[in-house]
């Protein structure tokens, strides 16, 4: 049975769309973000969250939560905030270094899932320390449907798998 959330009493909308419509938005905003940093030809970008949440129509804690999944330190960002007196957001794409790749490394650890590897590889591609080909490839390597095992060896070998190719990455860097 389809859960729904009461719209209206007329209207009813399935959980799952407003779930899509809320992931859209995210990345709209992170798109948005990512080109007023590229426009700008800097490594920042400052931005005011209030202003960002009315460009959007939606609310400020929609702008946090852009923030703080899409532009982590993980995915090579530093976000500096002010607050009070029309306070302002600087997000910083920080230039990745071998130590960068071996933090990564480390924070594999063991085991990794399909969708924080393809995090990770996204992020080698946002900086362009890898190419869309290369980073197709990387995805297809660490694809759940070219693993035959069970969930648990599958993200083991995932790890190993990611790992050596990012060693690679670091050696010919």
């Amino acid at each position: 049975m389809q859960k729904y959330i009461q719209k209206s009493k007329k209207v009813k909308v399935k959980v799952r769309d407003v779930v899509m419509a809320m992931a859209r938005l995210s990345d709209l905003i992170e798109n948005f973000i990512k080109e007023l940093m590229e426009e700008a030809g800097k490594h920042y970008v400052e931005i005011q969250r209030n202003e960002l949440a009315n460009v959007f129509n939606c609310a400020p804690s929609q702008i946090n939560y852009v923030l703080e999944t899409r532009f982590t330190i993980d995915r090579g960002y530093i976000i500096e905030s002010k607050r009070g007196g029309g306070g302002y957001i600087k997000i910083y794409k920080t230039s990745i270094s071998n130590n960068w790749i071996n933090k990564i490394i480390e924070n594999i650890g063991d085991n990794i899932s399909e969708s924080k590897a393809r995090y990770y590889i996204d992020a080698l591609l946002d900086h362009n320390i890898i190419t869309s080909r290369e980073a197709a490839l990387m995805k297809a390597v660490v694809n759940d449907k070219i693993l035959p095992f069970s969930q648990e060896d599958k993200n083991m070998l995932r790890a190993l798998l990611l790992k050596a190719m990012l060693m690679e990455i670091a050696r010919n860097k």
